[in-house]
């Protein structure tokens, strides 16, 4: 039995050491982050580009078996191992890694973005399609008066993607990332975009060898 309250207890005490302070003066490389499923199995594929042309310099993946079961709100106990045994193969590594799950547009303000962040310390952005909790005026997301995050739409008629800073990352500066990594007619940023891209294809052949 997974003790959630357990892990509660952890997540409010991580969410003292998130920082959405920039870290990062000069950008060159921008990675994403993105999950695929099957069989029980968390597949998690990272794509690094080229932040000035958005050119894919590499892409690693993992694969690792899912020990704690999803649960809102603690998705980093059942997608994290994966991303971070991905990102540790990666030989490039990135300035800033764009994770699609919540940054501190989280009840507990360390969404697995943020979790990420601190455990590679790298600067992370939340980038996802739903909104978790929050109200939203003028499109930036307001959680207790604070602003936690940005209703962006990527293309017309497109429902917006919400960005939240994860770590070591402004919310000004995490809008300037994604809006310059937007490629149309993709609708995420392009690192997630190739990331998600990656990871569907490792899944079908994973899929197909069994």
């Amino acid at each position: 039995m997974i003790d959630f309250n357990k892990l509660k207890k952890e997540q409010i005490k991580l969410a003292e050491k998130v920082s959405i302070i920039d870290s990062v003066k000069n950008i060159k490389t921008v990675a994403g982050a993105d999950q695929a499923y099957a069989d029980g199995k968390v597949i998690s594929a990272i794509a690094v580009c080229d932040y000035k042309n958005m050119k894919l310099i590499e892409s690693k993946h993992a694969v690792v078996e899912a020990k704690v079961p999803y649960k809102s709100g603690f998705l980093f106990y059942k997608d994290g191992p994966a991303i971070i045994e991905a990102f540790n193969s990666l030989e490039n590594k990135p300035d800033v890694l764009i994770v699609e799950a919540n940054g501190i547009l989280h009840p507990r303000r360390i969404g697995m973005a943020s979790h990420v962040g601190i455990l590679l310390d790298i600067a992370t952005i939340g980038v996802t399609k739903r909104l978790m909790l929050g109200e939203v005026r003028d499109k930036t997301v307001y959680v207790d008066k604070e602003a936690r995050g940005y209703g962006l739409i990527t293309r017309e008629h497109a429902n917006p993607v919400y960005i939240s800073p994860g770590y070591k990352i402004s919310l000004k500066t995490c809008l300037e990332v994604i809006k310059r990594c937007i490629r149309l007619p993709h609708k995420l940023p392009e690192p997630l975009h190739l990331a998600h891209k990656y990871g569907n294809k490792i899944k079908e052949e994973l899929v197909g060898a069994q």
